[in-house]
């Protein structure tokens, strides 16, 4: 996949369940290490992530986040548990994400691929792949809605984490 690239699919599901595939890609003026390095850091991923609220580091490669999030009339904010399972630094991190709202209202789950992929010495390719089901009302009357909005969640994620990474990476003046 090259950068920029993105797939987003729907996958209907009984009932109030709902599936989306989100994959797209970005680049980064900054080495394969030093986004590693960013990535697992909540205290820089965290504030790149829109709606979110706060993050609390459970363990090593453990996480409780709260995120607010609005598809097209619904707000909704999460309380999710995000659990790193597998890492293979600098190149891979799989992680599972969980989570609902506060009356349960909707729950949702999600099997989560990153990939950094090395272009030159100062170029790195991050590419991210979700597996996300939702269950209850965001799936039932959001989930027209979703296509877009995981995309546009997407590219602003994206645009601030490489603010983030790239400003790091600026030698002081």
């Amino acid at each position: 996949m090259t950068a920029g690239a993105e797939e987003i699919s729907l996958a209907a599901g009984l009932g109030e369940e709902q599936g989306l595939k989100i994959e797209d890609s970005f680049t980064l003026k900054a080495t394969q290490w030093d986004v590693w390095r960013a990535i697992m850091d909540p205290g820089i991923v965290a504030p790149c992530v829109p709606g979110c609220e706060h993050v609390e580091v459970l363990g090593p490669n453990s996480y409780r986040a709260n995120v607010k999030v609005k598809v097209g009339m619904i707000k909704a904010n999460f309380r999710l548990n995000i659990e790193i399972t597998k890492e293979t630094p600098p190149l891979e991190m799989l992680s599972t994400t969980r989570g609902e709202e506060g009356s349960k209202a909707s729950v949702v789950q999600a099997e989560n691929i990153l990939r950094l992929n090395r272009i030159d010495n100062v170029t790195t390719e991050v590419f991210y792949s979700s597996e996300v089901v939702i269950v209850g009302r965001l799936g039932k009357f959001g989930f027209g809605f979703m296509k877009k909005k995981a995309k546009a969640l997407g590219d602003e994620f994206a645009e601030a984490f490489r603010k983030a990474v790239e400003s790091a990476e600026e030698p002081a003046t």
